[in-house]
């Protein structure tokens, strides 16, 4: 039997088609679902994470202003005993913070003040309970939006006693900053929260006490709000659960709040919730009438038939054990890519046929040239036909045409196999993509590298989804694409297909045929996250630099004031004295006069405490100390003072050597080098000489490193008095820098002394703790 060679084309060009074609659908639909699927679980892992954010920013303020009232009551910058300050205080931060529904202070004497919202006779009261003379009063105030008072008058039937109420009891029990359990306010019948935080009251004998208690009561039914605004999916919810089981937060509010039988108010727990779907997918979180969460767990339910995915966030910290929970059906994600399965079949079925249709004309048009030579064989063979006659002309003009295409596709093979291997070898990462689309065409393996693509995945994405979906797209050139070909070069910030963000450098050529018609874009890709970490690490060590180098100079400048202004209060103080006990001796003095020298005594003895209060405020935060590499510390420092070392012509060397890890504080020993170095390099800048060099250079010695900053300068005149305050050589120096680097020296356990270097110049010299030496000396 034999086979048509048309018929076999037909065939073969229609059935690989309708396979081809079926195999893209169900590989596209198999990873678009996988892929929608993961995309369905990174969204709730984020909803999670954006609400623990959400929820934790809402709160903060309230602790921050707590912290504040008791701080600035304990340093009695507010007099904690003048209800009227402490009223104007949480006034303001009332209006400062809309979440807090009250704010109020509660002393170890029974006084309380309590400024809350209102909707009475004003947006807010005020109530401030006293005791004087063994009298306790009530008064209320109710303010407006400007402190203006609306009305006030007293309550003789208020008994409230702040001292017995568990806010304070337990800031007071722990002498520190508490956070009830949600509950229901029984004013507002809001859901909210109470901070409270001791004022610590240092006593003559040393130790610690309570003055009393500041709280702040946070509504956070705006959570809520929050969670109806979230969208996930179509019909996802989140919701919050705090430890014991009870649900404090869900998009819709009405089914947070049950009433008990004596008529109060109590959050409703994740197992009796009226959301079923959200008791299917979290009832059973709840154990002994705990949720214990460690970590982010993801999983999938069912519920009446259909399959849903969620996600449970670990606790938001101690103080705060909320847990996040949030569910969303798996169709929101996969129906529409199921339905566009069905109707991608009967497309790839409709394609086929269509493709055999054509398939039989090119089939027959093919065969026409071979079907001529069989039928002129066939002639020859019966002796109808000369065989020298001439061959039929198709075959003439497909042999000529065959010769040419060899030749070119011979050439062109050549090309391409060139072409081929600078671009697969390449050490840059490249890619060729479709000016049309955007789409990509091919890449090379260091650009599946770079990306974490693979080569088939990117042929199925244009290149616009490998920048940062927070930042604008980038569009490497516009629609007008006519003219001469054109470059673009610039920075993005990309996401790998794990989801980690990386900056690339990016350089697109874009190529045109000789009609000037857009063929595709030639793209070369660079990572450049380690010189952005670098550049980033630099920015943010300068500004903290900048930072600490401002703390310090206003330190000792406020220490030294207070240091001299310290010895005239103490002699006013001593003189008012004597001339007390000269009047005294006199006799004939008047009254007044006694009480003008004792106030004079007493307002002088006041200011020295305020003095000592301030050089105490100034002198109480040392500093963080860790173990840190000291090569990397010199070496970030070169890089910030290199456009002064430039400017300068000075030479910066860093001789160092391997040094083992050093303990400080990183910050202020960056600040040290900083200020030696710069101190250098304007010491050799004023020089004439031609040596212009700034050397750096350390060396272990035991259990210290010593570190030597020196240049070539002129070093030191003489007549100056190093690490003196306020004493300089430069015409806009303050005279701090080498005594905030004595005392930052002294602060991490080092010393810093100046020495000669031969044949000129100036050496400064300071040392640092060897890395994990407290640790050994304390086992």
């Amino acid at each position: 039997m034999r086979t048509s060679l048309g018929a076999l084309l037909v065939i073969g060009l229609a059935g690989l088609q309708f396979i081809a074609v079926l195999a893209v659908v169900f590989s596209s639909y198999v990873t678009s679902e996988r892929a929608l699927l993961d995309h369905a679980r990174e969204l709730l892992s984020d909803v999670g994470t954006n609400t623990i954010a959400h929820s934790r920013g809402f709160v903060a303020p309230a602790q921050s202003a707590a912290e504040l009232s008791a701080r600035l009551a304990r340093d009695r910058v507010i007099a904690s005993d003048v209800p009227e300050l402490m009223e104007q205080l949480f006034f303001q931060q009332l209006q400062l913070a809309p979440q807090f529904a009250g704010v109020y202070y509660g002393s170890e004497e029974g006084d309380f003040v309590y400024v809350m919202r209102s909707k009475g006779s004003g947006p807010f009261r005020t109530k401030i309970i006293r005791h004087q003379g063994g009298v306790r009063t009530t008064e209320l105030i109710w303010r407006d939006d400007k402190f203006n008072v609306i009305a006030r008058w007293m309550d003789p039937d208020d008994v409230y006693e702040p001292r017995q109420r568990p806010w304070y009891i337990r800031a007071k029990d722990q002498m520190t900053t508490i956070w009830t359990d949600p509950y229901i306010f029984f004013s507002s019948q809001q859901p909210g929260i109470t901070l409270a935080s001791p004022v610590i009251d240092r006593q003559e004998t040393g130790l610690e006490g309570v003055r009393g208690i500041v709280g702040v009561d946070i509504e956070i039914s705006d959570i809520s709000d929050f969670l109806a605004n979230l969208r996930i999916g179509s019909t996802g919810r989140a919701l919050i659960i705090h430890a014991n089981g009870d649900v404090i937060a869900h998009p819709d509010k009405s089914l947070l709040k049950e009433q008990t039988a004596d008529g109060t108010l109590h959050f409703v727990d994740i197992a009796h919730i009226d959301d079923p779907i959200a008791r299917a997918a979290f009832a059973q979180l709840e154990a002994d009438g705990q949720v214990p969460v460690e970590q982010e767990t993801l999983s999938q339910f069912n519920y009446n038939g259909e399959t849903y995915v969620s996600v449970v966030m670990p606790p938001m910290s101690d103080k705060l054990p909320w847990t996040i929970a949030a569910y969303a059906p798996e169709s929101d994600f996969t129906a529409a890519i199921k339905q566009n399965r069905l109707t991608n079949i009967w497309i790839a079925g409709a394609v086929a046929v269509l493709t055999a249709i054509a398939g039989l004309a090119l089939a027959n048009y093919i065969h026409k040239p071979v079907r001529a030579f069989a039928v002129r064989s066939a002639l020859v063979a019966q002796g109808e036909l000369d065989p020298s006659d001439p061959l039929p002309a198709t075959y003439e003009e497909l042999e000529k045409a065959n010769e040419t295409l060899m030749q070119q596709i011979a050439a062109r093979r050549e090309t391409e196999m060139e072409y081929g291997s600078t671009f697969a070898l390449s050490s840059r990462g490249m890619a060729q993509i479709d000016a049309q689309t955007g789409r990509f065409l091919r890449v090379n393996e260091k650009f599946s590298e770079i990306t974490g693509y693979s080569a088939t995945e990117l042929s199925q994405m244009p290149f616009t989804l490998l920048g940062h979906p927070k930042d604008p797209p980038v569009l490497l050139f516009d629609n007008d694409q006519r003219g001469t070909p054109r470059e673009v070069n610039h920075e993005m910030r990309c996401l790998r297909r794990d989801g980690e963000a990386f900056w690339a450098l990016v350089n697109a050529i874009l190529i045109f045929n000789q009609e000037g018609k857009p063929l595709h874009i030639v793209l070369t890709m660079d990572d450049i996250t380690s010189a952005k970490q670098t550049e980033e690490q630099l920015a943010e060590l300068s500004k903290d630099l900048s930072n600490l180098a401002r703390d310090n100079t206003m330190g000792q400048v406020a220490a030294g004031l207070a240091h001299e202004l310290n010895q005239p209060l103490t002699a006013i103080a001593q003189n008012a004295d004597s001339a007390l006990f000269a009047a005294q001796q006199m006799g004939g003095a008047g009254h007044g006069l006694h009480e003008t020298l004792d106030e004079i005594a007493e307002q002088a003895l006041r200011a020295g405490e305020i003095i000592r209060a301030l050089r105490a405020f100034i002198r109480r935060d040392e500093g963080c100390r860790s173990d840190f590499d000291l090569s990397e510390l010199v070496s970030q420092t070169q890089r910030l003072l290199s456009a002064e070392s430039r400017a300068a012509g000075v030479s910066v060397i860093a001789d160092l050597g391997a040094l083992p890890a050093v303990h400080a504080n990183r910050l202020q020993i960056a600040q040290v080098l900083v200020n030696l170095m710069r101190n250098a390099i304007e010491a050799v800048a004023e020089g004439d000489d031609l040596d212009r060099r700034v050397i750096v250079e350390a060396k272990v010695d035991g259990n210290e490193v010593h570190v030597c900053v020196s240049d070539t300068g002129p070093g030191v005149a003489e007549g100056i008095t190093l690490f003196a305050e306020f004493e300089t050589t430069k015409a806009a120096g303050m005279g701090l820098g080498l005594s905030i680097c004595r005392s930052i020296c002294l602060a991490n356990g080092g010393r810093l002394w100046h020495q000669p270097r031969e044949p000129h110049g100036a050496m400064f010299c300071f040392t640092l703790q060897v890395g994990g030496m407290e640790a050994t000396q304390a086992a």
